[in-house]
């Protein structure tokens, strides 16, 4: 069964490129920086999620456009390596059902 074999490598390299994504969302920064307006003022706070709790840190009245440009940008990049991690399981489990004999519906 060539085929079979097909698959059964295909999978390898999906749990390859699953292992990779997440090695990647390990690397980024925690956390996102949002911008409050409280009682009119501006200030911004990094938020982060530990222990099943969200935490706000303070971050100042005024962040540099660079700093504000770098989670921006880290922010879509995780938000790729998510998109691609999900698409990939969905490729994992269809890969797994088909090495069993099921049919996808």
């Amino acid at each position: 069964m060539a085929i079979k074999g097909v698959l059964r490598e295909e999978l390898n390299n999906s749990f390859q490129m699953q292992k990779r994504y997440q090695a990647e969302l390990l690397k980024l920064p925690k956390g996102s920086l949002v911008k409050k307006k409280i009682k009119g003022n501006f200030y911004y706070y990094l938020i982060v999620r530990s222990a099943g709790k969200v935490k706000f840190f303070y971050k100042g009245k005024m962040i540099s456009p660079k700093i504000l440009g770098q989670y921006a940008q880290i922010k879509k990049t995780r938000a790729k390596y998510r998109k691609l991690l999900s698409q990939v399981k969905k490729q994992i489990k269809f890969l797994k059902g088909a090495l069993r004999g099921k049919e996808a519906i």
